[in-house]
């Protein structure tokens, strides 16, 4: 399998249903640009670093993620609009067991 289904409800409230690779070492930040579901800019900033969590998001289904870092983890600590939920899609890297995957962007900081 080199492609997973992933739903990924943007900032509007709209949902995607989109192919991600799992072949590619692609983050979900990545993919959500790549579709363009968030407007030029306001998702990853850093680069992927895990220093800004612009890229931060809401997982919705019930999908065993990796842990998160103390990187991840720090990040989301002093991040505005942050439920137990949250992720930064940065740090999430597709793959095959994220297979359905639904995630929520949270809001841009204002």
């Amino acid at each position: 399998m080199t492609d997973i289904k992933i739903t990924i409800i943007d900032r509007d409230g709209v949902t995607h249903e989109i192919d991600a690779p799992t072949d590619m070492n692609m983050n979900l930040m990545e993919v959500v640009r790549s579709y363009e579901l968030a407007p030029e800019g306001t998702i990853g900033i850093c680069g992927g670093m895990a220093m800004c969590a612009s890229c931060q998001c809401y997982v919705e289904s019930d999908h065993e993620l990796p842990e998160m870092s103390d990187d991840e983890e720090a990040m989301l600590s002093e991040a505005f609009n942050v439920k137990e939920n949250s992720r930064l899609g940065c740090q999430l890297h597709i793959s095959e067991v994220m297979d359905g995957l639904k995630v929520e962007l949270a809001p841009e900081d204002v």
